[in-house]
């Protein structure tokens, strides 16, 4: 299981939930966001560059795979090489709605342009996270057959 863990608000609950399915665990970030909760998790550091730790995914991942990550274009990629995407909102990312929300941010991204700003995220709230645990467990216990 990788972490695209720059900006993921659920670390913890990855840590525990991977103990008692005895998954392998590697949290991703660049040197601009190293910190300090390394005592039980494993961590690897790339480059600050833009898509560094989108790359470094990529090139790791294999088929049956898990990876956390917010980043639509990562999740896309993935998809395709038959890896499960989950966002750290709990948002199980799938083929079948993934051009849906590549579309969704181009647009956002041409609105921006144009100068048109919208509200941003809505705050990450205890619903998310309870998501977010649902659906991890559900995709390990897939993966272990349960």
């Amino acid at each position: 299981m990788y972490v695209d863990a720059d900006s993921c608000p659920v670390k913890q609950e990855i840590v525990e939930i991977a103990k008692n399915y005895y998954f392998e665990l590697l949290f991703i970030a660049s040197y601009a966001h190293m910190t300090k909760e390394q005592e039980e998790m494993k961590w690897k550091y790339v480059d600050s560059s833009k898509e560094a730790v989108d790359l470094f995914i990529m090139n790791k991942v294999k088929k049956q795979d898990i990876v956390i990550t917010q980043d639509i274009g990562l999740a896309s990629t993935l998809l395709l090489k038959g890896v499960y995407v989950l966002s750290p909102r709990g948002i199980v990312m799938e083929e079948k709605d993934i051009q849906t929300a590549l579309d969704m941010r181009y647009l956002s991204a041409k609105a921006r342009r144009r100068g048109i700003y919208g509200k941003g995220p809505k705050s990450f709230s205890e619903d998310d996270r309870q998501r977010f645990k649902k659906n991890l467990k559900r995709i390990l216990s897939k993966i272990e057959g349960v």
